[in-house]
């Protein structure tokens, strides 16, 4: 019976009444304000079965007015209706309804895809006091949730698990996450259709956006602007030609992907059959990152500069945060002397700026599995341009967060333009001692006292808005088109 009472005690600590989640409900109140009210987004087409098995679990454990099944309802419908809710109450003097916003934490279940869209929402809602959010990994990349200390598989859907969970989200610390803007620019066809551009297939968070400012740099008549939002990663070149390769398969053949190991098997095999690890002799040179393109970074507002890539680089990534393909982290720790010699800093997730990183092959990216392994380091910046120009190439391939697509380049004497900026920052929820790093945290590194890798870092080749920017992917309101299937976000 002690054993009963414990457990409906703890879970106290997480109940949202329904007066505060429904609008019109009878006011019930516990006699005490809960410690660690949460709204829980799962996504249960995600992770296979454990999806659906983890909405179960929650609703059984919690209020099931406060556990969403983001299958069948949409983020920024539930939050917004909630919040206007909260401050009809504030205004009425509920001071119950008040210490619930106060300490109101969000905990979105999915992949990264998943998780991105959440962020995405509640970053564009501009609440007053937005809630903190933790991801908890239910998809196959998961680095959103490993970065931040949750680990890369999910912890289980038992309640056991589940309340081992909540504990941890009860007990992290809070931290602010950048988030980044990324805006593409090209030539309108003169025939076929053209949102999307035939045969382009964007990402769902990268769209067709035309209320552009008199002010925009971009602003060209003639030409089709696509802007969208990331919160990891931007990445060109043979890293995305094989993540574009592997979500073809798994379009083509979705019965073959049912598993994380055979997922990273059909990986492995394509990076060999793209020419990933044989990059010298079978990548033609034409296709490298600065022979496809020139790249200018704004280190200082204002202060546009070039950046010199090495010519045998053929990947390109710009990176938020320390966890990238699975939980690597390309730009490792560079030790105090380099961090001065290069005028970089320790890398942050809420400084404002991205770490730039090369590889050569595949065989380079494999240094990231070694104890201070890194890529080649490029520089750190709040601000990037990519233009590419008529003649190297034919396309290139991108990718955002785990979304790949083929790129078309010039084929006339125009450019196409892509340009990567600060956006805004997200509350995060945050084991202690996660990779992630803040600036404002005392207890992580500076540029003063990092360590890092002692190794030899002397690789040869390493060189050194308007209204519409506000919203996150410059959408009036983020959300997935019905047309995508949400299974598809891991």
């Amino acid at each position: 019976m002690s054993g009963s009472t414990s457990e409906s005690n703890f879970l106290k600590n997480f109940h949202i009444p329904d007066y505060i989640l429904v609008p019109g409900s009878e006011v019930e109140r516990t006699p005490d304000v809960p410690k660690c009210p949460v709204l829980v987004f799962i996504n249960s087409k995600s992770g296979g079965q454990l999806g659906g098995e983890l909405f179960v679990t929650y609703r059984a454990l919690l209020n099931v007015k406060q556990v969403f099944d983001l299958g069948k309802e949409a983020p920024d419908t539930i939050l917004h209706a909630i919040y206007v809710n909260l401050e009809k109450l504030k205004l009425d003097g509920d001071e119950y309804a008040i210490k619930i916003e106060e300490r109101l934490r969000v905990i979105v279940a999915g992949g990264d895809g998943t998780a991105g869209w959440l962020l995405g929402v509640v970053s564009d809602l501009k609440l007053s006091h937005p809630p903190p959010i933790a991801t908890m990994p239910l998809g196959t990349g998961n680095n959103l949730p490993f970065a931040f200390g949750w680990g890369k598989k999910n912890p289980g859907t038992d309640q056991v698990s589940v309340k081992s969970f909540l504990d941890c989200v009860m007990k992290a610390k809070e931290m602010k996450m950048d988030s980044w803007h990324i805006l593409m620019r090209m030539r309108a066809p003169k025939d076929g259709p053209c949102e999307p551009i035939a045969p382009l297939e964007l990402p769902h968070s990268l769209h067709a956006f035309h209320r552009l400012s008199d002010t925009d740099e971009l602003n060209m008549e003639g030409c089709h602007t696509f802007r969208g939002g990331f919160w990891n990663y931007f990445s060109m070149g043979m890293d995305a030609q094989v993540s574009y390769a592997f979500h073809s398969e798994r379009k083509l053949h979705p019965e073959k992907f049912k598993s994380q190991l055979v997922n990273q098997g059909t990986y492995l095999k394509l990076g060999c059959t793209q020419g990933w690890f044989g990059a010298s002799l079978f990548h033609p040179s034409s296709r490298n990152i600065a022979q496809l393109a020139k790249v200018k970074i704004m280190k200082r507002h204002g202060q546009w500069q070039d950046l010199d890539i090495p010519r045998s680089i053929r990947s390109i990534v710009c990176l938020n945060l320390p966890s990238f393909s699975g939980g690597l982290n390309p730009w490792g720790t560079p030790n105090r002397r380099k961090l001065s010699d290069r005028d970089l800093t320790a890398p942050y997730v809420d400084d404002g700026l991205l770490e730039v990183v090369g590889f050569r092959n595949a065989w380079h990216g494999l240094v990231l599995i070694a104890p201070n392994g890194h890529g080649t380091r490029l520089a750190q910046a709040h601000r990037i341009r990519f233009e590419f120009q008529k003649g190297a190439a034919e396309h290139t391939y991108m990718r955002i967060d785990g979304e790949p697509w083929k790129q078309p380049l010039p084929v006339d004497d125009d450019t196409v333009v892509v340009e990567i900026s600060h956006l805004g920052q997200v509350n995060m929820l945050a084991t202690h001692g996660c990779r992630s790093k803040s600036v404002y945290d005392p207890s992580s590194p500076s540029h003063h006292d990092t360590e890092g890798d002692d190794g030899d870092d002397s690789d040869e080749e390493d060189s050194v808005q308007g209204e519409e920017f506000r919203k996150f992917g410059a959408a009036d309101t983020f959300k997935i088109p019905d047309e995508v299937d949400i299974s598809q976000l891991s």
